[in-house]
């Protein structure tokens, strides 16, 4: 009788227990501000909490720096099950629709009141030029690549995309050097830049880097989204769903790091 009792008592409480919430686990930069830090603050961040809150999930990190070959490492090796913040038209994994669109920016100092938008000005080839870059081995960005063609080389200072890991703004170093004026203009990442306009007001101007296409394998302008791997497309699709209901509030989110968050 006692084993009885307590066999019903075990059955009951089974039936009782709410079941456990699945969790979503999302790869981040922990140090890779305005995108993602270990507190959150970036928007990237913020896009993992809406998903893991419309798909009645716990959000779980796992945090790998953003270098080269990260993707390979993380998502595609199975560590997490999505990657926010990936050009819409990278092959390697399934990509959600897009929730914004960027591109690189002339960056000059406001006093300056330089007005140079294309990478043809003339006034190119006598200034101080800062660029970002991503390793020696062609695998560079597209302004450093298009000044490159047109011999625009011995003025040219590079700015490593990874940054230095040590200081709470790996990205800035490119921006810091021009407001100190050690170099005349740069050539960034709008989100980058952007971020650091709205915390520096009145410092820098940023003009979209033009021609938007410089040339079919030298895109200036980028569609954004977040990726999951190639069979995992179920989850694609209910991040699909999740971007275009909560598209206004994304965009709200993305203006409020300076970014244009122009419609794709």
């Amino acid at each position: 009788m006692r084993r009885a009792l307590v066999l019903a008592a075990l059955l009951l409480t089974a039936c009782h227990t709410a079941p456990e919430k699945p969790v979503l686990r999302v790869c981040a930069d922990p140090n890779n501000m305005p995108f993602s830090n270990r507190k959150g603050e970036g928007y990237e961040n913020a896009l993992a909490r809406l998903l893991a809150r419309d798909m009645g999930a716990e959000l779980r990190y796992v945090w790998w720096a953003q270098r080269r070959g990260n993707l390979r490492e993380t998502l595609r090796a199975g560590r997490c099950d999505l990657v926010p913040g990936v050009a819409s038209a990278l092959e390697s994994v399934a990509t959600s629709t897009p929730y914004y669109r960027a591109s690189y920016m002339v960056v000059t100092r406001t006093s300056d009141r330089l007005t140079i938008r294309s990478l043809d000005d003339p006034h190119l080839k006598r200034l101080q030029i800062g660029v970002q870059l991503v390793g020696d081995d062609g695998s560079n960005t597209p302004p450093a690549h298009a000044l490159t063609r047109r011999g625009i080389i011995s003025n040219v200072r590079g700015f490593m995309v990874q940054g230095d890991y040590r200081r709470a703004f790996p990205q800035e170093a490119i921006l810091d050097a021009l407001a100190a004026g050690q170099i005349d203009i740069a050539f960034v990442w709008e989100p980058v830049a952007a971020y650091y306009a709205i915390r520096h007001p009145g410092m820098i101007r940023l003009t979209p880097v033009s021609p938007a296409f410089d040339g079919p394998a030298l895109p200036m302008i980028y569609d954004v989204s977040v990726a999951v791997r190639k069979d995992d497309l179920p989850l694609r699709q209910r991040i699909d769903t999740i971007l275009q209901r909560r598209h206004g509030e994304i965009v709200r989110r993305l203006r409020s790091y300076g970014l244009r968050a122009d419609e794709v």
